[in-house]
């Protein structure tokens, strides 16, 4: 499935359907997004029926780049279910806040905006091992 969808959200990753989970509320949803990388959402069981996700299934996971944390602790223990470990490509400054963008393994890349504060006293630069945190809960899928 190409990357062609049509929205703001900096992060859109086409790929498989590899596990759906339902519960009495939200279905869990993991998607493979190539390169060894699985993405994972939770949305409402309502959405996913309407949706009519199947494992096997094509969809996109997209989350905008101000929902996405970076550390540099890259062992760092959390609850965001998405943890993609990587490389900073560019980081560059704004008037206020500064775009982070992470090179991961087969050549994707994930979007982040944080405070220049953070960027400072995180020393993010091109170059940094970093690992860029991502809810399940800010993960929103959708198919075409």
């Amino acid at each position: 499935m190409p990357n062609t969808a049509i929205t703001s959200a900096r992060n859109q990753f086409p790929g498989t359907i590899t596990s759906l989970t339902t519960g009495m509320v939200n279905t869990e949803v993991i998607l493979d997004i190539g390169g060894g990388i699985l993405v994972t959402a939770v949305i409402t069981n309502t959405s996913a029926a309407a949706l009519d996700l199947k494992v096997g299934g094509q969809a996109i996971a997209l989350f905008k780049a101000t929902w996405v944390i970076i550390s540099i602790d890259r062992e760092l223990r959390t609850s965001a279910r998405n943890g993609f470990k990587g490389v900073i490509k560019s980081a560059k400054k704004g008037a206020v806040n500064a775009e982070i963008v992470v090179g991961l393994p087969g050549g994707q890349t994930i979007a982040a905006i944080v405070t220049n504060e953070s960027h400072d006293a995180l020393g993010l630069a091109e170059g940094l091992e970093v690992t860029a945190l991502v809810k399940s809960s800010h993960v929103i899928i959708g198919v075409k």
